[in-house]
């Protein structure tokens, strides 16, 4: 359960340190095992597995939050694109049962076929070898890593202190 240092996504209590937005409706956070170097989650605050279990105003909210860290994220990062993406339930290639949008920042080229990033994101695919990191070798990262980036997208995105207040 998600503590006043914490929040809930699925069964994960994901520290502060490692989100970078809150809304009402929806909070950022980075990843652990990310496919590409800024990889985030804008996560639903409400726990439901599937999309159309969210309201109106949380799937408004989600994706004007999503939007937001997009720019920050393809700014940080020096995309050319974005694959942002939900996997909406088992057979989709969610893992976490709570919806969560993937945000994945792009380069021209990062894989031979653009639709390829879906088998991975499955977790059945392999990651192309510019990236230098394949399936296996998808280590999670420490703590101090992604809180790092935590502050990076914070400092870009702003409001972070605010709305961490408002809503804690």
């Amino acid at each position: 359960m998600a503590s006043a240092k914490t929040l809930q996504f699925g069964p994960l209590a994901i520290p502060l340190a490692q989100t970078f937005m809150m809304s009402k409706h929806s909070f950022g956070l980075v990843n652990l095992k990310p496919i590409r170097p800024g990889h985030v989650l804008v996560v639903a605050r409400r726990q439901v597995a599937r999309f159309n279990e969210l309201s109106p105003e949380e799937v408004s909210d989600l994706f004007v939050h999503g939007q937001q860290v997009s720019k920050a994220v393809e700014k940080l990062f020096n995309a050319d694109a974005l694959t942002m993406c939900i996997q909406d339930g088992t057979a989709a290639g969610q893992t976490v049962k709570h919806v969560h949008l993937h945000i994945i920042p792009r380069i021209a080229g990062d894989f031979a076929n653009n639709d390829e990033i879906y088998s991975v994101l499955e977790g059945t695919g392999t990651v192309p070898q510019q990236t230098h990191i394949d399936n296996e070798q998808r280590e999670p990262r420490s703590a101090h890593e992604m809180a790092a980036e935590a502050v990076m997208l914070r400092r870009e995105i702003g409001g972070w202190e605010e709305a961490l207040s408002q809503f804690m």
